[in-house]
């Protein structure tokens, strides 16, 4: 069973945000400023946080960058600022996910899955059970299995489209030309229009990779150039 610690100065939202959890089977810790929940850290196994930003002692930004300092557990930012600059911020310091209160609790729920579903899916935060592994963002490439990942959900990939996004995903945001592609891919030299091959395979790995496929975060089009994997955070 997992367990979630809840960081909040409010204790209304510390209990109401904890009995929601428990209803969906996580155990609960709580911190009511960012000093408690590195105290709480160094005495229990937690498999993510849901942070708050304005605290007294210690704010959630602060804790976050102590907690980056020895831990890649999910963190979640919750906060009622709404600047743009707070959550860009949150999310460069190592934040994983920000909601913005009020929230849903059904879309807070589904991100908190997510979150986890993606933890399990890196092994935990355990380099030595990454070491064949490729991840950028919600994708990840396992090299032993020859399989891709998604937001912690497995997805089909034929043998060629699971080669061209391994090829992108070892080299993040170099961009490869459709001859480079289909030379490292199929093994043999470029012949006459070769491009269409290779967009027919990237639209196919876009349609099973990505969220929306004509916006996609992943596989990105360098117009009159090639094709490139977009870093993510």
């Amino acid at each position: 069973m997992e367990t979630i610690l809840i960081v909040d100065d409010n204790r209304e939202i510390v209990y109401s945000l904890g009995e929601l959890l428990k209803y969906e089977g996580y155990e609960i810790a709580s911190a009511y400023d960012g000093m408690e929940a590195l105290e709480v850290l160094e005495k229990n196994a937690v498999d993510l946080i849901l942070l708050d930003v304005m605290m007294p002692r210690m704010n959630g930004l602060s804790a976050l960058m102590k907690i980056r300092e020895t831990k890649q557990i999910p963190v979640i930012i919750l906060s009622a600022k709404t600047e743009e600059s707070d959550k860009v911020s949150g999310l460069v310091l190592g934040a994983d996910d920000y909601v913005e209160k009020p929230y849903n609790p059904a879309e807070l729920m589904a991100r908190v899955k997510a979150q986890l579903r993606r933890y399990k899916t890196w092994g935990g935060g355990n380099p030595e059970e990454n070491s064949e592994r490729l991840v950028n963002g919600g994708l990840v490439l396992d090299q032993k299995q020859r399989i891709a990942i998604v937001d912690g959900g497995e997805v089909k990939l034929t043998a060629k489209e699971y080669s061209i996004l391994e090829l992108l995903m070892t080299h993040p945001g170099q961009v490869f030309s459709a001859e480079q592609i289909y030379e490292n891919v199929w093994g043999e030299e470029a012949a006459f229009a070769v491009e269409n091959t290779v967009m027919v395979h990237i639209r196919h790995i876009r349609e099973k990779i990505e969220i929306d496929p004509k916006n996609p975060r992943y596989v990105k089009v360098v117009w009159g150039i090639g094709y490139k994997m977009e870093k993510q955070n």
